[in-house]
């Protein structure tokens, strides 16, 4: 006689879907249908959450932060963490890890911030620029997760699958806040935008000198000494003008930073 065989000895079996508890004022991503993202950073990240190949626990976790499953959210250096209701009373915690940079790792980025005047004012203003990541390449660390092994994620859900469900919500709602505040991805990185920025300004502070006769008064003649031969002026056109950075704008199809070197050569020579 043939022995029954138990469900759970049963590899394919297959459960219904459970189903969420609702949650009293959850948190949700703002986009309940079509594209997840709005700003560069979110679109970036939600770009390679789809590029890892995870299949529909990504799809159900893009459902639960659209339903505002999560209860809380938060990020800090290194970690995003929250509470994610799910089937049970009780909700979930879920928590992704990506490194921090290290200090020299930091350092590093550091100098390729402050090697383009333009991308460091940038910063200083309060602005992420989305070049942000090439600069961060360039430095030789990664600012975002290129596999989903650069990240360590884990659920106090049952379900055996990594990433599930809770944990792809957090990483949905995590691009859904870059929209507003794109501040946090530096954060997850290890720094937070004060950090950056005290470290920025005192590495200015620290390279960059002032001549004596600084600052100039408007329409006053310059002062003796600060002519030809002064060392204060007795610099590379070429070098200033690339630190510069690009200025994206064009003169009849050429960069206007092409156009000024020849000019400000002259200027800095005496020409």
């Amino acid at each position: 006689m043939a022995t029954r065989r138990r469900a759970w000895d049963d590899p394919w079996r297959t459960y219904p879907a459970s189903k969420p508890r609702p949650t009293d004022g959850g948190i949700a991503t703002r986009k309940q249908r079509g594209a997840m993202a709005d700003t560069w950073w979110s679109r970036r990240l939600v770009e390679l959450l789809d590029s890892y190949g995870l299949g529909a626990r990504m799809q159900r976790g893009r459902r639960y932060a659209r339903q505002g499953q999560l209860v809380s959210f938060d990020v800090q250096p290194g970690l995003v963490i929250a509470q994610v209701q799910g089937s049970r009373r009780t909700p979930y915690v879920a928590n992704v890890v990506f490194t921090p940079l290290t200090e020299p790792q930091w350092a590093a980025v550091q100098r390729e911030i402050e090697s383009t005047l333009q991308f460091a004012s940038r910063l200083l203003a309060g602005e992420v620029p989305a070049e942000l990541e090439a600069v961060f390449d360039r430095a030789g660390v990664p600012l975002l997760p290129r596999r989903w092994n650069d990240l360590r994620a884990s659920c106090s859900c049952p379900d055996w699958e990594n990433p599930c469900k809770h944990i792809a919500a957090v990483l949905y709602v995590l691009a859904d806040r870059l929209d507003d505040d794109s501040w946090l991805l530096l954060l997850w990185r290890g720094r937070t935008r004060d950090e950056l920025l005290a470290h920025l300004g005192a590495g200015a502070d620290t390279r960059t000198e002032v001549a004596p006769w600084w600052p100039l008064v408007p329409g006053a003649p310059l002062p003796a000494g600060a002519g030809l031969g002064d060392p204060w002026l007795d610099v590379d056109p070429s070098a200033a003008l690339t630190r510069l950075g690009p200025l994206n704008v064009e003169v009849r199809r050429r960069q206007v930073t092409d156009l000024l070197a020849p000019p400000y050569e002259a200027l800095v020579r005496g020409g």
